[in-house]
């Protein structure tokens, strides 16, 4: 299984959309989502999915952040909005079907 996805850079304020396609599994995941990673801190929950289309999020990112799925694709979006600097970090796509997977990681840089 792999889970390819991609990032960018944007000034404070802006937005930016990642995407993230999963290959290789057989059976739809039950769950994808981002984590991200900023220097020198642990990773930590952006927002989730399930199969259903049922979205949560960690408490900074809702109202700013949108996870949505397309299961034909294998695809997960996340819509960021309203960035700031703090949001800067490593993103990674994950999934879980009977086991976590993780993506190689995609860089977002807000700057102010």
């Amino acid at each position: 299984v792999q889970l390819q996805s991609g990032g960018g850079s944007v000034q404070s304020g802006g937005s930016l959309r990642l995407s993230c396609a999963a290959s290789g599994n057989l059976f739809p995941f039950a769950y994808m989502g981002w984590y991200r990673q900023a220097p020198g801190k642990q990773r930590e929950l952006v927002a989730r999915i399930t199969l259903r289309g049922i979205a949560d999020y960690a408490d900074s990112m809702e109202g700013r952040f949108s996870i949505s799925r397309d299961n034909a694709k294998n695809t997960i979006y996340l819509q960021m909005d309203s960035l700031e600097p703090e949001d800067t970090a490593v993103y990674y796509c994950w999934a879980r079907l009977t086991r976590d997977y993780w993506g190689q990681g995609t860089e977002v840089t807000v700057s102010s």
